[in-house]
C-alpha cells in the first residue's frame, strides 16, 4: 500500500479543469498506474484506489491518493502542477509517495488520532411498501454525524468524546423531533457540504450521454481511538461508504497535538 500526496496548481486551467469534475479527476486519477486497465474493477474484500482532494485555501488544495501500487503522476504535473520545477529537481518530482504498510501495522488498540473524512452519507427510503428503496443522500449534520457512528465499530474505531467541561450541553446532547442530536457529545465536526452533478460518459461526439450523477459529499474531521485496528487497517485501504470513484470514502489519520491531548 502507499499513500501519496499532490499539490494542485490552481493557476493552470488544466488544473481548474480537473477540479469542476469528480469524473475527469477520477480519470486522472486512474491513469497513474500502468498495470490497472479501465475495464479493471477492485476486488469487493481488497485493498483499492482512493483519492480526497482537501481545499486548505484557495491556492492550496492537495490530492490524497491510497493506492495498492505505487502511482506515476507524471501526467498531472504536466497538466496541473510544476512541470518546470519537477524537472529541475528530478529527486522532487512534483508529488510524495510513502509506504503505507509501516503506518498501518504500527495502528494498535486505544491508539488515538485525529481523521478526516470526505463521504457521501447515504440511506434508502420508500414512501409505500410497496414501491422499491431509493437511495437518498442525508442532508442534515444531524444525519451525517449520525451516518458515520452507526458506522464506527465496524470500521475499527470509536469517536471520541468531549470531556464534560467542554460540552455547552450538560450531557452532551439533544433532540431534534424524535431523534437524538449528538452534535455536542463528540469530538466531530461536518463542514464542506457540496452538491455536486456531472456527466458521467460523452458520446463520442462530446455530447452528454445518459443521466448526470448527483451526488452530496460532506468532510468530517475529528478525534478517534483505534478498537480494532485489523478493521481499521482494513477501512484505512478500502474506504467508507459509496462514491468512492468520486473521492468519497478515504480516511486519513494524523497524529494528535499534545494541546489536543489534554484534558483541562
Amino acid at each position: 500500500m502507499f499513500l501519496t500526496r499532490f499539490r494542485l496548481n490552481t493557476a493552470r486551467p488544466g488544473a481548474r479543469r480537473l477540479l469542476s469534475s469528480p469524473q475527469s479527476m477520477h480519470a486522472a486519477v486512474m491513469s497513474s498506474f500502468p498495470a490497472l486497465l479501465p475495464s479493471d474493477t477492485p476486488p469487493p474484500d481488497g485493498p483499492r484506489v482512493l483519492w480526497r482532494l482537501d481545499h486548505q485555501a484557495r491556492a492550496e488544495v492537495l490530492l490524497y491518493i491510497v493506492s495498492p501500487h505505487r502511482p506515476d503522476l507524471t501526467h498531472l504535473v504536466e497538466q496541473a502542477g510544476w512541470p518546470a520545477a519537477a524537472t529541475a529537481d528530478p529527486p522532487v518530482p512534483g508529488w510524495l509517495t510513502k509506504a503505507y504498510a509501516p503506518f498501518l501495522d504500527r495502528l494498535t488498540a486505544g491508539g488515538q488520532w485525529a481523521f478526516r473524512l470526505t463521504a457521501n452519507p447515504v440511506h434508502t427510503i420508500r414512501r409505500h411498501d410497496n414501491e422499491p428503496r431509493k437511495i437518498t443522500a442525508h442532508l442534515t449534520p444531524i444525519h451525517q454525524m449520525r451516518w458515520l457512528l452507526e458506522r464506527q465499530e465496524r470500521c475499527g474505531f470509536r469517536i471520541l468524546e468531549k470531556a464534560d467541561n467542554q460540552r455547552l450541553l450538560p450531557n452532551g446532547t439533544t433532540h431534534h423531533g424524535k431523534q437524538e442530536h449528538h452534535g455536542d457529545r463528540y469530538e466531530l465536526t461536518v463542514h464542506d457540504h457540496n452538491a455536486l452533478s456531472f456527466d458521467k460518459t460523452r458520446a463520442p461526439s462530446g455530447a452528454k450521454k445518459g443521466k448526470p450523477v448527483n451526488l452530496v459529499t460532506v468532510t468530517f474531521d475529528g478525534r478517534l481511538e483505534v478498537t480494532d485496528p485489523q478493521a481499521l487497517r482494513r477501512t484505512l485501504a478500502q474506504g467508507i461508504g459509496r462514491a468512492k470513484a468520486y473521492g468519497c470514502g478515504l480516511i486519513t489519520l494524523a497524529p494528535l497535538t499534545p494541546t489536543a491531548r489534554q484534558t483541562p
